[in-house]
């Protein structure tokens, strides 16, 4: 039986791999920053030498997308860049494999078409920046990886768009999402079965991209996840909503390389639903 270790896992996607692994009856250690601090390089390598994993899941990290262009810069490399190269060179000594979360922040945004895994990268953000040079640090370190980047992530433990918007839906007649930002939502529990198909069909190492299937704007997915609510969503401009780190205008990667690994991807509406049941 494979030995599991998952970083970041109190965080949305590590408690939704940590539960899922658990009802598997994997073998596996799950820590949280304040048990494994992964800026720390003995810490890690301690932590790493005493569970011996064959496999790391690196779901710790900075999202902090807006704190990420000033106060949270720091923090943002520190945990981004400096930590996954922590964990890629414990991992390397270890002789375990490691996945590694990343982002479609690595993109501009500005291409009209599916982004392909090995397109050209140019984020425009602090965040996207420190999250290519994760993945830059893993390739640099690592001969046995898997490099996941992901998008619009929603689940069951942690803070995401889905809560807010019914969070808000409670207190509100209407509200307002912007309708000119395209991408793919993703459900924690297809990410999270992802990372584990991976290793247990031991697929091919490398960069894969992968989201629920189909896309939409930040207001059309509002629109289905309040479809149920009596609130009136109305469409703006992103330019109505200011913010610090600039938001890709088009971010819908291609999923064809997870597909061709036989990995079945549902859609987004049907991954809320089945969310929203959960």
């Amino acid at each position: 039986m494979m030995k599991y270790l998952v970083t970041g896992a109190q965080g949305q996607l590590g408690t939704e791999l940590s539960k899922i692994l658990e009802r598997k009856g994997a073998d596996f250690v799950g820590y949280g920053s304040r048990k494994m601090d992964i800026t720390d390089y003995d810490a890690v390598t301690n932590k790493v030498n005493e569970v011996k994993p064959d496999v790391i899941f690196h779901c710790a990290a900075y999202t902090a997308v807006d704190l990420a262009e000033d106060e949270g810069k720091e923090a943002n490399w520190k945990i981004n860049v400096d930590g996954t190269r922590n964990v890629a060179k414990a991992a390397k000594n270890a002789g375990a494999i490691l996945v590694y979360i990343s982002t479609d922040y690595v993109f501009d945004g500005q291409k009209q078409s599916e982004y392909q895994v090995d397109d050209q990268t140019n984020p425009q953000t602090e965040y996207g920046r420190a999250k290519l040079a994760g993945e830059e640090a893993i390739r640099e370190i690592m001969d046995k990886y898997y490099i996941i980047r992901t998008s619009w992530v929603f689940g069951q433990y942690g803070k995401n768009f889905v809560f807010t918007m019914l969070r808000l839906a409670k207190t509100h007649d209407t509200l307002t999402v912007v309708n000119d930002q395209v991408g793919r939502p993703t459900w924690t529990y297809t990410l999270a079965e992802f990372m584990i198909y991976a290793v247990e069909h031991q697929i091919e190492f490398g960069t894969y991209q992968l989201s629920n299937d189909g896309s939409c704007t930040w207001y059309e997915f509002a629109k289905e996840i309040l479809k149920n609510q009596d609130v009136m969503v109305v469409p703006v401009a992103s330019a109505q909503f200011p913010q610090k780190a600039v938001r890709p205008k088009h971010s819908v990667m291609n999923l064809s390389r997870v597909k061709k690994t036989g990995f079945k991807i549902s859609n987004w509406k049907q991954a809320l639903e089945n969310f929203e049941r959960d």
